[in-house]
């Protein structure tokens, strides 16, 4: 049983009953997780919009753009499999505080040397990887963190909830990203991001959690891991849903990187307009989010997973034909519908599969095949985009998104659902 919370929550305690679509909005230590994360994630969105253009400010270079994310996420390919034994053998909220305190220090890093004209792309590469190292940390950490701060019958809209705040955030924070850059430069946004990580801490450290027991294993982490591999190769539903995520993650997710390219030099509308593009992507995923929590325990997983991955095809498409501004937003919203209904309905239906001793391990081949393959698809889509152009590089990636979607139809045709 879960000890109820202390009186000085009482600002979040509010006095009606939340409604069926936001019943996780019912567990308190979830309505802290949920505003903390508000007012952070908008911060880092705000520094994802102002870096993207700090590089390619600096190197007016595509596969420089693929490079920072290759250096930010390629710490997740290497370390968030062994992370995961982490994840189950410490307490996650102490994890997490960690976590969101690097990455604090990180973004105060930036801003220091933006502020001061001393930075350099290899700076930006440099805290990159640092980001990544506590990245593959905290990834299967919140992931596996979710379990803590609701019921099994409330999780997937409480997954569903923090994507429509962590896509909500990526339609504020960029398109106040956009004005900063065109006002004051990238520096303030960096900063601003740095002081938003405290809302994060505050939350977590505010929340009352059950004791953490240990769990008693003699084994060494190589065996734990080994376990949960096991378990994932046996799991022909776990193994289809990461599998699909990993080939996705290097092909079709990577185009967002791309974005600084089509509103510089394809559609010409600068750094506010940049702003505006990526505030589309979120808006689109906010609307799936909203969706998913309202509806999707209703809905068949695997017509939702094959149906977005239908449109995210559509939308890249869109994109990547488009020079008119209108219609680049349009496609964005489709394809960030299509991505966070992917990432929504995978998440969900891995933690109702898998038992609570290997929740960290299992969830970790999640972020491994999200985090992990993300840097390399966009080392390659960013390699592209100077070969063959941007709009050209995005095509590429809606006709291998439409193979990958037929393969995942032949591959697996009768995955068993969760229900």
């Amino acid at each position: 049983m879960r000890p109820s919370p202390p009186q000085n929550f009482r600002f979040l305690r509010l006095g009606w009953q939340w409604p069926e679509a936001l019943r996780a909005m019912r567990h308190p230590n979830f309505r802290l997780f949920f505003f903390g994360q508000l007012i952070s994630l908008s911060g880092t969105w705000m520094q994802s919009t102002a870096q993207q253009w700090l590089v390619y400010r600096l190197t007016n270079s595509q596969l420089s753009l693929g490079m920072v994310t290759f250096a930010a996420y390629i710490p997740v390919l290497l370390l968030s499999l062994f992370m995961g034994v982490v994840v189950d053998r410490f307490q996650r909220r102490r994890l997490l505080v960690i976590t969101q305190t690097w990455f604090m220090l990180l973004a105060a890093a930036l801003a220091v040397l933006t502020y001061l004209e001393l930075v350099q792309y290899w700076h930006i590469l440099l805290l990159a990887i640092l980001l990544g190292i506590a990245n593959a940390l905290d990834m299967p950490a919140r992931q596996a963190f979710y379990i803590d701060l609701v019921k099994r019958e409330d999780l997937m809209n409480a997954i569903a909830l923090n994507s429509s705040i962590f896509n909500g955030a990526r339609i504020i924070g960029p398109a106040i990203g956009g004005l900063v850059i065109a006002a004051f430069g990238e520096a303030p946004a960096f900063a601003t991001n740095a002081v938003t990580y405290l809302a994060t801490i505050a939350c977590l450290l505010m929340m009352r959690l059950p004791p953490f027991d240990p769990p008693a294993s003699d084994k060494s982490s190589l065996s734990e891991l080994k376990g949960g591999l096991d378990y994932l190769i046996a799991n022909r539903h776990a193994l289809s849903l990461v599998s699909m995520i990993a080939l996705l993650s290097i092909f079709c997710f990577p185009y967002l990187v791309l974005l600084p390219v089509f509103a510089r030099d394809v559609l010409k509308i600068g750094a506010e307009g940049y702003g505006v593009l990526m505030a589309a992507q979120g808006s689109g995923a906010l609307i799936g989010a909203l969706t998913l929590a309202a509806f999707g325990d209703n809905q068949s997983e695997s017509r939702l997973l094959l149906f977005s991955r239908g449109l995210l095809a559509v939308a890249l498409a869109g994109l990547a034909l488009s020079a008119i501004p209108i219609l680049s937003i349009l496609a964005l919203v489709l394809a960030g519908y299509a991505l966070i209904t992917q990432l929504a309905v995978t998440n969900t239906s891995l933690q109702l599969i898998v038992p609570d001793e290997l929740r960290g391990r299992v969830m970790s081949t999640y972020t491994w095949a999200l985090g992990g393959f993300w840097p390399l698809g966009s080392l390659l889509i960013g390699a592209l985009g100077d070969h063959f152009s941007a709009p050209n590089a995005v095509l590429l990636s809606a006709a291998l998104c439409t193979l990958l979607t037929v393969i995942g139809q032949l591959w697996f045709p009768k995955v068993n659902e969760v229900r």
